[in-house]
């Protein structure tokens, strides 16, 4: 049998098709109505023609990665979920802003394709896309032998969406009295996975099997539970009461992410006792004798979201988000101010 000098340098082209077969079904199964064609062209196709339907559209866009959670799920050899992880945060970071996420594209970079592996990680991006409402309408997978381990990969993506101009929302809206309300993260998400596997994997030399009583299951169970997508949800929220702004709460965490869209003049003053953070979160903290400081600038907390709406707004978004499974409460309020926007936990 005949090799071909690309597979004989660690490339082959067959396993690439291979996988693409694999995902056909998985990718299929986020098509919206607006999609043309299928896998295996080079771009993907969504009908515009439904924009004429806005009065002033605006599309909106969105590119991020998971990070190092990646390791988590090749260390477990699980790989259906991290794809829930990708699309987080991606879709989220556009529905902040009012946009109804339309279509996404990956990327995955491997050392070796391994079809069956590929499929897992493409099946997880086409649910979660599923979960968001938008489509998964192409992407690339690349092996890159020698710069990364045949085991080893990464994942990227970016996600276009919609919003009515005169529809957007932002810190432009917000005013003082109005009222933070913050939605309960699924877990740590997919950020701070640098702090958190020095502190638990290397530091303390904890193992991903380690059944943790505080957290009750396995460490790296805890560790891979995927991102929740809120765009559903935050969707359906738009759509039942006047909200003025979001804030998705990731890299960087809670109070920084919010200041982000708090104007100048004004300040979100967030009550720390509104809310318990989960284990996984004083588990971090306490066995890498972390400060405060440290993990608040760092993890989520527990508050994936945030949203800030009028006051007479606060018991319907609370109903809303009670009714489709999401954990809310009054987070803290906007006040008046002297210097730039900002956000405080007191």
């Amino acid at each position: 049998m005949n090799t071909s000098a690309y597979a004989a340098a660690g490339v082959d082209i067959e396993a690439g098709d291979r996988a693409v077969e694999l995902m056909k079904a998985s990718v299929a199964r986020s098509r919206r109505p607006e999609v043309l064609g299928g896998l295996g062209g080079f771009a993907g196709f969504f009908d515009a023609s439904a924009l004429k339907e806005f009065r002033n559209p605006v599309l909106a866009t969105s590119t991020d990665g998971v990070g190092t959670k990646v390791a988590i799920a090749q260390a477990m050899d699980k790989h259906d979920t991290i794809g829930f992880d990708l699309i987080g945060m991606l879709v989220d970071d556009l529905v902040v802003v009012g946009a109804e996420p339309l279509f996404v594209t990956d990327y995955i970079a491997t050392g070796k394709v391994v079809p069956e592996r590929i499929a897992a990680i493409v099946g997880g991006i086409a649910d979660a896309c599923v979960a968001a409402g938008c489509s998964l309408v192409g992407g690339e997978t690349a092996e890159h032998p020698g710069l990364l381990g045949p085991d080893e990969y990464d994942i990227a993506g970016a996600t276009t969406g919609v919003v009515e101009k005169d529809e957007i929302l932002g810190s432009h809206r917000i005013v003082a009295g109005d009222v933070v309300v913050g939605m309960a993260s699924s877990g740590l998400h997919s950020n701070g996975y640098s702090l958190v596997r020095h502190v638990l994997l290397e530091q303390a030399g904890w193992a991903l099997d380690r059944d943790v009583a505080e957290l009750g299951r396995t460490l790296g169970e805890e560790l891979l539970e995927p991102t929740k997508v809120y765009a559903l949800d935050v969707l359906d929220l738009i759509g039942r009461t006047e909200v003025h702004a979001f804030s998705h709460v990731t890299g960087g965490g809670l109070v920084n992410n919010l200041a982000r869209v708090i104007p100048d003049g004004h300040k979100a003053v967030l009550r720390r006792d509104s809310w318990t953070p989960g284990p996984i979160f004083q588990l971090v903290q306490q066995v890498g004798a972390l400060s405060q400081a440290d993990v608040d600038a760092t993890l989520n907390m527990g508050v994936g979201m945030v949203a800030v709406l009028p006051a007479e707004s606060v018991d319907t978004a609370l109903a809303a988000l009670t009714e489709r499974g999401i954990g809310s409460w009054v987070l803290g309020e906007i006040q008046s101010s002297d210097g730039e926007g900002s956000a405080e936990l007191v």
